[in-house]
């Protein structure tokens, strides 16, 4: 990942608070998710005062994401990545079916246990 001549954009349009835990996702790669979860636990384990700083400086200095406040679509992913991972969904979701209409004695006592 070169990051050369870029500046941090802030991600509004996927962000929580200020947008700089999307904004620091996108940059990365990495998902805004465990970002976020990064960011509380590392304040939380001891640097509350300079991750409370650092957020907002970071707020502060990086520009909006262009777009009117939406990320651009990523044109690295092509119409057969899209479609194989489509399928791969699809391939998921007929597995979670099967089952959940099977007859799994199992998932049947637990659901009479529960119910």
């Amino acid at each position: 990942m070169n990051m050369r001549g870029q500046r941090f954009e802030t991600d509004k349009a996927n962000g929580k608070v200020l947008g700089v835990c999307a904004g620091i996702a996108n940059a990365t790669g990495v998902d805004a998710t465990i970002v976020r979860i990064a960011a509380v636990i590392l304040t939380i384990m001891g640097g509350f005062p300079w991750t409370v700083i650092a957020y907002g400086v970071a707020a502060m200095v990086g520009k909006p994401s262009g777009y009117g406040g939406y990320a651009p679509a990523r044109s690295s992913t092509t119409r057969e990545e899209a479609r194989e991972r489509m399928r791969a969904l699809d391939l998921r979701m007929q597995a979670i079916e099967t089952y959940v209409t099977s007859s799994n004695s199992r998932l049947a006592r637990e659901i009479e246990e529960l119910r």
